[in-house]
């Protein structure tokens, strides 16, 4: 069940961590949520990009068969419970609580298994698929993430929510950019499908102070990366 695997972990772990600030006397906390706890919003203006203003839908998430991602509807379903948990109990309790909202995070991996981030990349860079779905990667580098929680940490004018994320890439012009610097990989041969598209500002963060890197610096450092942990290999 859903429920129990991801959405009561989520709910149930936040509670417990916070419940443990709060004994401890912790002044601010700092947690790190998702953008699948922001852009599943059907009444979000099309023409307008999604801020800190913008959550997901909750009865959205539940029941909506458009998010292509197996099991990924009631990830952010967890996700928006847990963040909007976080929210009330610090309005409850009195403790400063602000979070950080990654896009996909890609770049150099510390753990010695292959997440979901870099499995995606990963399938794009060494596979060779007859067909890919379209997709609207929104994009940000694990050391620009941990960049932008130690900046809300420490930043005394941090609060609430921050968007986390550098760029917007679709499949395809992922895929052009990787061949124009690994032109040897065996990439997708077709894009099928008009995937799930959405239009994030980061504006929030970047007006505190944060600053990210270029997508091509990122995405050599992440295949020069798993060349070196054996998952790629060298063409």
């Amino acid at each position: 069940m859903p429920q129990v695997e991801m959405i009561r972990p989520a709910v149930d772990g936040t509670t417990n961590v916070l419940k443990a600030c709060t004994k401890a006397k912790v002044k601010r906390v700092v947690m790190v949520s998702s953008i699948a706890a922001v852009v599943y919003n059907p009444n979000w203006p099309e023409d307008q990009f999604m801020d800190e203003a913008c959550w997901s839908d909750k009865e959205f998430c539940k029941t909506n068969d458009k998010i292509n991602v197996p099991g990924y509807n009631w990830y952010s379903l967890a996700k928006t419970e847990a963040e909007s948990l976080a929210f009330e109990y610090a309005a409850e309790n009195g403790i400063d609580v602000v979070t950080v909202c990654p896009s996909l995070i890609i770049g150099p991996m510390l753990q010695p298994t292959v997440n979901y981030s870099s499995a995606l990349l990963l399938s794009i860079s060494r596979d060779g698929l007859e067909k890919m779905e379209y997709f609207d990667w929104t994009v940000v580098d694990v050391r620009d993430v941990a960049e932008a929680l130690l900046l809300v940490y420490l930043k005394p004018e941090a609060k609430g929510r921050y968007i986390c994320s550098s760029y917007s890439a679709s499949t395809h012009l992922l895929i052009e950019k990787l061949k124009s610097l690994y032109p040897n990989h065996k990439y997708p041969k077709q894009i099928t499908g008009q995937g799930f598209v959405c239009k994030l500002s980061s504006d929030k963060l970047q007006k505190l102070g944060w600053t990210y890197r270029a997508l091509e610096e990122t995405l050599v450092d992440t295949i020069e990366d798993y060349y070196e942990k054996g998952l790629l290999e060298k063409p």
